[in-house]
This record gives structure tokens, sequence and C-alpha cells, in this order.
């Protein structure tokens, strides 16, 4: 598997494999909400100073994907962390999570949020190893009833 910045060409990839999570785990994706980020990865990762990449197979398909999401001064949200059912158990979400920080650190944030759902038990086990602590806010997102946080 490979590491590697995405692009608006892969928009449509990306959806697929994050809606498919989603329905996996019985949720919804928002593509007029909370999910149109993903109709121009561009603009709303890199251009806000944030970063958006994708976990590859040798063949080039997506089965992984990680946005960071610049909040607010020295604040970033961890968002769309998402891997295929077949890619689970072999390290992926921990290669995606450990690559999001050090991108997270590099581009001179303090600190990472995210927003998840508790049916995600599997993710939030892996924030929660790593050191997230769980946070009162409001929840942005409509399908997520969970908000964690990390000082770097």
């Amino acid at each position: 598997m490979e590491l590697r910045r995405a692009s608006n060409e892969d928009g449509e990839a990306v959806v697929d494999l994050v809606f498919g999570v989603l329905a996996e785990y019985g949720l919804e994706g928002d593509r007029k909400g909370t999910d149109r980020d993903l109709d121009d990865i561009e603009a709303s990762y890199e251009a806000r100073g944030g970063r958006f990449d994708v976990l590859t197979m040798p063949d080039g398909r997506i089965v992984g994907c990680v946005g960071l999401y610049p909040l607010r001064d020295g604040v970033v949200e961890l968002r769309k962390m998402y891997v295929r059912p077949e890619c689970r158990g072999v390290g992926a979400g921990r290669l995606l999570l450990d690559h999001a920080l050090d991108a997270a650190r590099q581009l001179g944030f303090k600190r990472v949020e995210l927003e998840t759902n508790s049916r995600l038990v599997e993710a939030i086990r892996l924030y929660e190893r790593n050191g997230f602590r769980r946070i009162e806010g409001e929840h942005a997102a409509a399908r997520c009833d969970a908000s964690f946080g990390l000082d770097l």
C-alpha cells in the first residue's frame, strides 16, 4: 500500500469509499452537508492549509483516506479517515493515523480534534490507543455523537 496526496480526480473514488464504509455501519453520507468537502478536495483541504491523502493498492485502487481540515489557529480536524473492510486489521488505519498526525505537526498544528460516531468502535479504539481523549463540543456532522482531541 502507498500513501499519496489526493486530487479532485480522486473525488468519486473517495466518495465511494467513504459512503461505502458509512453504509456498512448503518450511517448515511451527506453530499449536501458534512460531506460536501469531497466535491472539491483541493479547495476544501489544500487551499485552506490542510491536506487530504489516500491509501492505494499497487493497482491504484483507493482503499483508505484521511484529511486534515484547519479549524482555527493551531487546531486541525482529522476528517474522513476510512479504510475498506478488506484492508482492516493489517495496519492500514494505524498507517493513516500516524501519517496524519505527522503531517499535522509538519504543517504547524498543535492540536488535532475529530468527530465520530460511537458505532465506529474500531476507530475509537485506535484513537484512544494513540492518546485521543473525549472532549465536549458541538457536532457539526449530524451523524456524529462523539468528539475527541489530542494535543501534539
